[in-house]
């Protein structure tokens, strides 16, 4: 009697964890290039980062000039002259690394701006996510886009389209 009740518990509990988890797919890269907002925010990113690309750019170029004018003329120039002209390329040479950093560096002000544009589109894709989940009873959804491990999913288990409804762009 006693391996027969056993029997029977491990028999409930194993049906009970066999019980099949629901998950879906989305496509985060599918989803964002039908977001007007995003394309808009990397379009602004792009022109900002641009700008500041050509100001370094151009911080660079005059060190540079400043360097070739110091080789030309270092014949000419007393030993305080040349000592000066080597600060003063140096000082140049920094103030590009100063600049290139402050914009491009890891807290610069292209990962700010980068922050305050796409974090609330983030959040408004992340919150359709989990309302289409919720509702539709999946325990996780997968980013096909940035999952490699992922060789095959069926068409079925996709619900990018349902995230774009879900943000109001129907597909």
């Amino acid at each position: 009697m006693r391996k027969i009740l056993f029997s029977l518990i491990l028999l409930l509990a194993t049906a009970g964890l066999a019980h099949a988890q629901k998950y879906a797919l989305i496509d985060m890269d599918y989803i964002l290039r039908n977001v007007p907002a995003y394309e808009m925010a990397n379009e602004q990113l792009n022109q900002v980062s641009q700008r500041w690309e050509k100001e370094v750019n151009n911080l660079s170029k005059e060190a540079e000039t400043m360097y070739k004018n110091y080789q030309s003329d270092m014949v000419f120039l007393t030993d305080d002259q040349k000592k000066k002209r080597e600060e003063d390329i140096v000082a140049k040479e920094k103030e590009v690394t100063d600049t290139r950093y402050k914009y491009f560096g890891p807290e610069g002000e292209l990962f700010k701006k980068r922050q305050a544009l796409m974090k609330p589109i983030q959040e408004d894709v992340y919150n359709a996510v989990k309302a289409v989940a919720e509702e539709r009873g999946y325990q996780t959804i997968f980013d096909r886009a940035s999952s490699q491990s992922i060789v095959f999913a069926s068409p079925k288990i996709d619900v990018s389209n349902e995230v774009l409804a879900k943000l109001g762009y129907s597909k």
